[in-house]
């Protein structure tokens, strides 16, 4: 059975490339970068020459950049680096945020820190008005994600972050699923710190990285030895670092091509979609989404009945987040842009990349109308 891949937003296939560009640093290239001899130079070099890549994609400078185990880690470097570096007790982030950082929050909420949870718009939208209204006196912190993991809704960072700074706040964005996809220049969004994960645009897994605004202070959270500027101790992953650096590369000259390719995808599914199938609903912003990402709730039936019937189709799709697919709670983000429980239950993401095809599309359109018909005819709910 052929399958359709479709959940790129979970993570995405290694490139052929990378996995050439980070063979060498498994089998030759072994050595430690903090070694004296020559063979660790020439590992170090090249590792340098990651950040270096890295850094271009997001129109940083190197040394602003700091590897991390993926992009969780960096989330979680960003927020409580900051909180243990300052010493204000209040930090602001939105209710659709990815775990990494909700979960981050909570954490130092048990510690006496005070956390603002700002809502969002049917889109998914947070408003600026309403981020300067929470700003207050011990605020040292916003951290609102670049796009969303389950709806695609682009954020507006560059406003909330001007609105941040004019009360002197350091801002933080999650761009793990933004970075690779879509232009991301931090000097344009003029953020402080940002996110990043290389297997959301083909890279491996394991590896992400934080860009830190020069000049921004944060307390480590590992601590050892002096690597990455004594930010972040630990040998680092070089293959996996090598392999970042590649598909930053690759994403920095493709990237356009894909959006030309992979969005036409996405608009036909969703269109066909909303023919052939009664009572669904497109959640995320109508314009500012990221041009891969579809999600939608049907109604009357359950998310992940769907998700084991398209999976015997060969089908691989998700009902959102895959950091939280084995609970059996609605999505928090459905649920903060207003959808009802019972319909949130019924959602599906379809997340689109490189290596799919209309064929993929086309057998998607065929295989759910059969899949939904079939769910619906059990469901008391359904007439």
């Amino acid at each position: 059975m052929r399958e359709v891949y479709l959940d790129y937003n979970a993570t995405t296939p290694v490139d052929p490339e990378v996995v050439k560009a980070m063979l060498p640093y498994l089998e030759e290239y072994f050595h430690n970068p903090s070694s004296l001899y020559s063979g660790s130079s020439k590992v170090r070099a090249d590792l340098e020459t990651s950040r270096k890549k890295v850094a271009e994609l997001i129109n940083a400078d190197p040394e602003e950049i700091v590897f991390t185990s993926g992009g969780s880690e960096a989330d979680n470097l960003a927020i409580k680096g900051v909180a243990f570096q300052l010493s204000g007790k209040h930090i602001i982030t939105s209710s659709i945020e990815h775990h990494a950082v909700l979960h981050a929050c909570k954490f130092l909420e048990k510690l006496g820190y005070e956390i603002t949870y700002l809502p969002v718009d049917r889109h998914g939208v947070v408003d600026p008005d309403d981020l300067k209204k929470a700003i207050r006196e011990d605020t040292i912190l916003v951290s609102i994600m670049l796009a969303n993991n389950e709806i695609g809704t682009i954020e507006p960072v560059k406003e909330l972050s001007k609105v941040a700074h004019e009360h002197g706040v350091l801002f933080h964005t999650d761009a793990v699923q933004a970075v690779g996809k879509i232009p991301v220049d931090v000097k344009d969004l003029d953020v402080d710190l940002l996110s990043m994960s290389a297997h959301k645009f083909y890279g491996p897994k394991g590896v992400g990285a934080l860009y830190i605004r020069k000049g921004v202070k944060l307390s480590p959270l590992i601590h050892g030895g002096s690597q990455e500027r004594n930010r972040r101790a630990g040998t680092e992953n070089v293959a996996g670092i090598v392999g970042m650096g590649k598909a930053a590369e690759i994403a920095q000259k493709d990237m356009y091509e894909e959006e030309r390719k992979v969005k036409p995808l996405r608009d036909r599914l969703q269109s066909e979609l909303i023919a052939r199938i009664p009572e669904i609903i497109v959640n995320g912003h109508p314009e500012n989404r990221l041009y891969n990402t579809l999600n939608i709730c049907v109604k009357y039936i359950e998310g992940e009945s769907m998700l084991a019937l398209l999976d015997s189709y060969g089908i691989s799709a998700s009902s959102g987040s895959a950091c939280t697919s084995s609970s059996l709670e609605p999505s928090h983000v459905l649920l903060a842009i207003g959808i009802p429980h019972e319909i949130a239950h019924g959602s599906l993401r379809f997340s689109l990349g490189r290596y799919n095809s209309s064929r993929d599309v086309e057998t998607v359109l065929e295989v759910l109308p059969v899949v939904v018909e079939k769910l619906r005819k059990l469901s008391p709910y359904w007439s």
